[in-house]
C-alpha cells in the first residue's frame, strides 16, 4: 500500500476536510520522527495518515474503545502491516491497546500536537503556519484553556521516544510549516 492508496482508501471513510489535513500532518510528523529515529518512514507515514480513518464511523462519546479498532478492521481487510495496524489502535488508550514499540509511542503523542499547533496558528493575525514560533507554542501548551482537546498529557508523552518537549514541538512545527500549503495554513 502505498500513500496515494491510503489516502484513498482514507477518502472513503472521512469526508471532513479538516480531519483529512489532520491525517496528512500527522503523517508528515511521523515521517519526520521515522527519519530521525532512523525508523521506516514509509511504515510511520502511513499509520500516521490513517490513524483517524474511523472517527466518522464511530461514535467517541459513546464507544471511545471502538475508535482504532474497527479502523485496524479496517486497514487489516486492505492488506495493511500489521505494524500500522497496532499504531492505530495504541493511538487511542480506551481500545486497551499497550503502546510498546516506539512507532505506537511516537503517533501517541504527534496526534494531539498537531491540533495544538493549528489552534496556536489560527490565532495569529497571519493565521499562517510561516508566522509560528516553537516559543509560541510552547506558551500555548502551558495554557489549559487553550485548545482543550490537544491532551497536555498525551504532547507530554514525546518523552516515551526520547524527545524533550521543546524537542518535539521544533520536529512538529518545522515539519507542519514545510506541509502549509496542504493544511491551508
Amino acid at each position: 500500500m502505498n500513500k496515494q492508496e491510503a489516502l484513498q482508501l482514507v477518502r472513503q471513510h472521512v469526508k471532513n476536510e479538516n480531519s483529512i489535513k489532520h491525517m496528512l500532518a500527522t503523517e508528515a510528523i511521523m515521517r519526520a520522527l521515522a527519519r530521525r529515529f532512523s525508523e521506516d518512514e514509509e511504515i510511520w507515514g502511513l499509520a500516521g495518515l490513517v490513524h483517524d480513518i474511523d472517527m466518522e464511523m464511530v461514535n467517541y462519546r459513546d464507544h471511545p474503545e471502538k475508535h482504532g479498532k474497527v479502523g485496524g478492521a479496517i486497514l487489516e481487510k486492505a492488506g495493511f502491516d500489521s505494524a500500522i495496524i497496532e499504531a492505530v489502535k495504541a493511538h487511542n488508550p480506551a481500545t486497551g491497546k499497550v503502546r510498546e514499540t516506539r512507532l505506537e509511542k511516537a503517533i501517541y503523542c504527534v496526534d494531539p500536537l498537531t491540533g495544538l499547533i493549528v489552534a496556536s496558528t489560527l490565532v495569529l493575525p497571519s493565521k499562517k503556519l510561516a508566522d509560528l514560533k516553537i516559543e509560541s507554542v510552547l506558551k500555548r501548551f502551558k495554557e489549559r484553556h487553550f485548545a482543550q482537546g490537544a491532551n497536555r498529557e498525551k504532547i507530554a508523552a514525546c518523552s516515551e521516544i526520547d524527545l524533550s518537549l521543546e524537542e518535539f514541538v521544533k520536529v512538529g512545527l518545522e515539519t507542519m510549516q514545510g506541509i502549509s500549503d496542504d493544511l491551508g495554513l
